[in-house]
């Protein structure tokens, strides 16, 4: 016997939800939950860029936001959001920025769709390949990293994602630094964010925790301040509002993620949130009052960093952890 599957009602009108928030009780709809997203995005632009009534800058350019996007739903609705919000702005220039990490079957399908959706919405689209660094493609690297384990004790035991998040991040440097950015969005959700803590914090690393985005209120010396406008927007409702405007997007996962300490947290932050909803933007609220007690306690300190002996980029030792792998995959090849 057929049993009906019962649609709830939004909480706001009385158009079939699509999505419910277990932390709030409320159930909405395509238009409310757009609104809803809409509303918190808009609020942490404004809390995370102080921009004035007139951003351009002194030589007469208008104020320029490169957003990371990668072809996934979290950076489509990123994009998508601060084009609605700011992007008619004459004084603000939004640009798209795509990183090639070279991972066949994966990033060339979701870099047509972060083109398909720049050139919808008007945006200029610029993109960076890991071997413009120097680097390996990552299907070379994966390949690498066994033999690298056994050479040097550093090395061992870590997976791709750590040597992928080192590469794509002094990739979006660079990228800055070339396109003469102000700052960057990430697409960061409540559950990005909430995994992060949860790392750092397993591994006692306050420091790092006060370094995550946003970065406008304490810049680290020598890189565009980042902001993470969706980071009170969980990932459940940005899959629903991603798919309900129909934005062009890549449902792939990474063929080299498996396994990676973030899939690990992953599972423990959702497990939390089941048991007790909220627990996520708990996890967030955390963060801030940890930044908060960490600045009031350090008034007069800024984000200290070195810059590499060999590339000049910033970096908490003498050599940056990019051009410790550069170097351990040159003696592989």
């Amino acid at each position: 016997m057929d049993s009906a599957i019962e649609v709830q009602s939004c909480s706001r009108c009385r158009s079939d939800s699509i999505v419910h928030q277990p932390y709030s009780g409320q159930h909405l709809c395509g238009k409310h939950l757009s609104s809803s997203i809409r509303k918190r995005t808009s609020k942490e632009l404004r809390i995370q860029l102080e921009l004035p009534k007139d951003a351009t800058r002194l030589d007469g350019t208008p104020f320029r936001i490169l957003v990371a996007i990668s072809g996934g739903k979290d950076s489509a609705v990123l994009l998508s959001m601060m084009s609605e919000i700011i992007g008619r702005r004459r004084d603000v220039e939004l640009i798209a920025v795509c990183v090639d990490e070279g991972i066949n079957g994966y990033r060339a399908p979701s870099m047509e769709f972060a083109r398909e959706l720049a050139k919808s919405l008007g945006v200029r689209f610029e993109t960076m390949a890991y071997e413009e660094m120097g680097y390996e493609r990552m299907d070379k690297v994966v390949q690498m990293i066994p033999s690298i384990g056994q050479r040097h004790t550093e090395a061992n035991g870590l997976m791709p994602c750590s040597y992928c998040g080192v590469f794509r991040r002094q990739s979006l440097n660079t990228m800055a630094e070339r396109l003469d950015a102000d700052v960057m969005a990430l697409g960061h959700n409540l559950d990005d964010m909430a995994q992060s803590v949860l790392m750092n914090l397993q591994k006692g690393e306050v420091e790092r925790s006060v370094r995550l985005a946003p970065h406008t209120q304490s810049p680290i010396e020598g890189i565009v301040p980042r902001i993470v406008p969706l980071r009170w927007v969980p990932e459940q409702e940005i899959h629903a509002f991603a798919i309900y405007s129909g934005l062009p997007i890549h449902h792939g996962d990474c063929p080299h993620a498996r396994g990676a300490m973030r899939q690990q947290s992953r599972a423990l932050v959702a497990n939390l949130e089941s048991q007790t909803p909220g627990a996520r933007h708990g996890l967030l609220h955390s963060l801030d009052q940890i930044r908060d007690l960490h600045r009031h306690a350090n008034p007069d300190s800024k984000q200290q960093v070195n810059n590499c002996t060999i590339c000049g980029e910033i970096t908490s030792r003498d050599i940056c952890q990019s051009c410790t792998m550069r170097k351990w995959l040159s003696e592989d090849t």
